[in-house]
């Protein structure tokens, strides 16, 4: 390994391990209340599968929900991180002032809109939470709460197309599988 892999190695890792730091003491929704942070790192390496191979993008991978779901800043992110990891982290952020339907149609909204960097970081994010739902139903779910996550990030997806072939494919598999347009 030469030296600007050793670093860029070093700056992923201290991605992940502030990231669990963070998402220390969260979990996900599913039965067996799975240790959160397994999320940002299934989205990370979703994203290195589909070939990416930008730092910042697998960077803001590991950190794309410490802000919206912690008490994380984006100027800690960018003190800690940089400007760009930041800024891609932001983008992909809902505000959570908004109450929740809102946040869900600004996503659609403003999907097509985003950085490629972003758009990578979303796609990755729903083919995971997508694959997680397939997998199990998170407690307190309905099948039809499911089906309509599914036909929402359909459209949040829709808005996101032609940013990686690879996460796309796997996106419309399940999508086909549920019957939902694409």
């Amino acid at each position: 390994m030469d030296m600007a892999e050793d670093g860029v190695l070093q700056l992923v890792i201290r991605c992940a391990n502030f990231a669990a730091i963070k998402h220390k003491d969260q979990k996900r929704k599913d039965p067996e209340g799975t240790p959160y942070i397994n999320h940002p790192i299934g989205v990370a390496f979703l994203l290195v599968e589909a070939g990416v191979t930008d730092p910042s993008v697998i960077q803001a991978a590991l950190l794309h929900d410490t802000v919206e779901d912690t008490e994380t800043t984006n100027e800690e992110l960018m003190g800690v991180f940089g400007g760009k990891v930041a800024s891609i982290v932001a983008e992909v952020t809902d505000d959570k002032n908004l109450p929740k339907q809102e946040r869900k149609q600004l996503q659609i909204v403003h999907a097509p809109t985003k950085s490629k960097e972003a758009k990578l970081v979303k796609l990755a994010d729903k083919l995971y939470n997508l694959n997680d739902l397939e997998r199990q139903t998170p407690i307190g779910w309905s099948e039809e709460r499911v089906q309509e996550y599914f036909e929402w990030a359909a459209k949040v997806v829709k808005g996101c197309r032609g940013t990686n072939a690879h996460l796309e494919e796997q996106l419309d598999k399940l999508f086909k599988k549920r019957n939902v347009d694409v």
